[in-house]
């Protein structure tokens, strides 16, 4: 399949240099990136999948109160 795209120049040039470091061609190089971006969302639906807010408040729930310290402060 066939998609052009639009990307900055820079990104671009950034690229080239990676791909020509990796000895590969800067389609392959941006294709790479988009399976390892794909499956890391995949990966991330998974521990969504398993966590709850239960589970979450529950152990927030063991974090004892206390104020922010002075560079925690707004």
């Amino acid at each position: 399949m066939n998609l052009t795209i639009n990307i900055p120049e820079q990104l671009y040039e950034s690229a080239k240099q990676i791909a020509a470091a990796e000895n590969v061609s800067v389609e392959e190089l941006f294709a790479s990136a988009f399976e390892e971006r794909i499956l890391e969302f995949e990966r991330l639906k998974e521990r969504v999948a398993r966590g709850s807010y239960e589970k979450f408040r529950r152990v927030m729930a063991k974090i004892p109160p206390t104020e922010p310290t002075q560079p925690d402060r707004l």
